[in-house]
């Protein structure tokens, strides 16, 4: 999306005090999380080794950053874009049972990210994942975790304006599901984007289910790899897809924000399917997809946290550089300082 200045746009907590509720906001949501979902921290990878199909291919167009070693004879290297496979097999190393899971730190670069309020080449989110059992593949179960994780992210905006009484909560009491077809079918003139909009917009807060698989119109509602989430199994409501994203409206901008994109994961029949349907069924012969294949990798639920979109969300600023360090365009730096927008750099 373009740049967006809001107008006569107020800093509601100076830089340095932003400081200090970014720590609180870190520090308070992860007790939360590993507490209600019963997540262990584990250390994560900054890079994987190339080959191995580990990396999150995300929609499968953007390049990962990518280096070789030296010491280890030129072997090539690149930096993660997600976690969502290797949490899948640090659960079945860890031998973590049914109902348990772990989460970790994700740090990463996307180098191909257009950049704007929301978007950064640095993304750092909690990425979490959790061993499930057969009976869990439903969409009841999903929709009951998403509950879960809503109300940590509405625990956190109540602590936020507990300590600072001038940012005021937003968010819905309960957030509200809805298939992307369903949207598809209720606005059918607009594109999926237009309808996030329109449902962020009318809900406050919703999780919108079925991302990857084509709609009724022969298109997705946005693109997903096709070897960790499960969007092509039929659910109960009707729909394919045990997948989707969590999405709250946004005052400040005025727009839509995506916070966690999650869901149950493929299992053998759903990855082939899945990898056939995006035409890279030889992606079967790597290692990742022959250990679950063989049935190596436990059944499982995760998903990622935006920790700089949570944050900015949260102390209600309106763009992700306030929050975060990162690289921004000379003339984006400049628009934003001259509508009173600081971007840490």
């Amino acid at each position: 999306m373009a740049l967006i200045i809001p107008k006569k746009y107020k800093l509601k907590l100076l830089p340095e005090t932003t400081e200090i509720a970014i720590k609180e906001i870190k520090n308070h949501f992860q007790e939360l999380l590993f507490e209600r979902l019963n997540l262990r921290r584990v250390t994560a990878p900054l890079f994987v080794e190339t080959g191995t199909g580990i990396n999150d291919d995300l929609n499968g167009v953007e390049k990962p950053v990518s280096f070789n070693v030296r010491a280890m004879g030129g072997r090539k290297m690149e930096i993660v874009h997600s976690l969502a496979k290797w949490k899948r097999v640090k659960l079945a190393e860890y031998d973590i049972a049914p109902g348990y899971g772990l989460y970790t730190d994700m740090n990463a670069i996307r180098a191909d990210e257009e950049l704007d309020n929301l978007h950064s080449l640095y993304v750092d989110q909690w990425d979490w994942e959790r061993t499930i059992t057969e009976s869990d593949r439903n969409i009841e179960f999903l929709k009951n975790i998403v509950r879960t994780i809503y109300g940590c992210i509405r625990d956190l905006e109540s602590m936020i304006y507990r300590q600072f009484p001038h940012i005021e909560p937003r968010l819905p009491e309960e957030i509200t599901f809805i298939h992307s077809e369903e949207l598809r079918r209720q606005y059918p003139d607009l594109s999926a984007k237009q309808r996030e909009t329109e449902a962020a917009r009318h809900f406050g807060a919703v999780f919108i289910i079925g991302i990857g698989a084509p709609l009724g119109d022969g298109e997705p509602h946005d693109l997903r790899s096709p070897d960790y989430d499960d969007w092509s199994s039929p659910n109960s409501d009707g729909f394919l897809g045990l997948n989707g994203d969590i999405i709250v409206w946004d005052s400040v901008l005025g727009c839509p924000i995506e916070l966690s994109s999650m869901g149950i994961r493929v299992d053998k029949d759903a990855m082939l399917r899945q990898l056939e349907s995006k035409g890279c069924a030889e992606r079967a012969n790597l290692w990742f997809h022959r250990q679950l294949l063989d049935g190596k990798l436990p059944l499982s639920i995760g998903g990622g946290i935006g920790q700089s979109r949570l944050c900015m969300f949260l102390l209600q600023k309106a763009h992700i550089g306030e929050v975060q360090t990162s690289v921004w365009p000379e003339d984006q730096i400049k628009a934003c300082a001259d509508a009173g927008i600081p971007i840490i750099v």
